[in-house]
């Protein structure tokens, strides 16, 4: 278990991170509407404009921003699953990543055209819970319980990742839709996270 408990320490400090790009993207720019309205003064991280999905805010935007590549990253290592797994639990939990993910990837994608805003933030780097290239080619090395093994560890790790930018979005969205999905983020990966867990306790 040390390997787990060293790679875990990635999510150390994520709210923070999610944090201080959110306020980076505002420093960026107030225009959070295409229309270039005038929001009073207003902080952008606050103010709210007009879209297709309703209202949103800078930190709606980033939770998209950043979401969509942490997602995509799950569903590479999901893909990695196909030939390598063995156990059938951790079978099931790439299955419920693939389901969930990719719609959800295509439901931001909207949202960020809707807003007009770029699908990237240029800040991969910050996103919390995010794989390592060393991390990947490890996990497309392994196979059988030592794929299991490892990809319940990296998982467990990006989850949390996800986890607390939901939380974060939560906190401090402002568009409806946006921080429902965060809420059922939450809720699915949290419990993946207590399942891998489990997985990893017998493994």
């Amino acid at each position: 278990m040390r390997t787990f408990r060293k790679r875990t320490t990635r999510t150390l400090g994520l709210t923070g991170a999610f944090a201080a790009a959110t306020l980076l993207l505002a420093a960026c720019g107030n225009d959070d509407s295409m229309s270039g309205m005038d929001h009073g003064g207003t902080s952008s991280a606050t103010a709210a404009a007009p879209s297709a999905s309703g209202t949103f805010n800078d930190a709606d935007v980033m939770f998209a921003q950043m979401m969509i590549p942490h997602h995509e990253q799950a569903l590479e290592m999901a893909e990695l699953a196909d030939g390598r797994a063995e156990d059938a639990d951790v079978k099931k939990i790439v299955a419920a990543v693939e389901k969930a993910q990719d719609p959800e990837i295509r439901k931001m994608k909207a949202w960020l055209k809707g807003w007009g805003k770029p699908e990237s933030a240029g800040m991969n780097h910050a996103m919390a819970g995010m794989m390592s290239e060393q991390d990947m080619k490890d996990l497309a090395a392994a196979k059988g319980k030592d794929f299991d093994r490892t990809f319940a560890e990296l998982m467990i790790a990006h989850h949390e990742g996800a986890v607390e930018m939901a939380k974060a979005e939560q906190k401090d969205g402002g568009n409806a839709e946006a921080k429902a999905l965060a809420g059922e983020v939450v809720t699915a990966q949290t419990a993946e996270i207590a399942e891998l867990r489990k997985i990893l306790d017998r493994l």
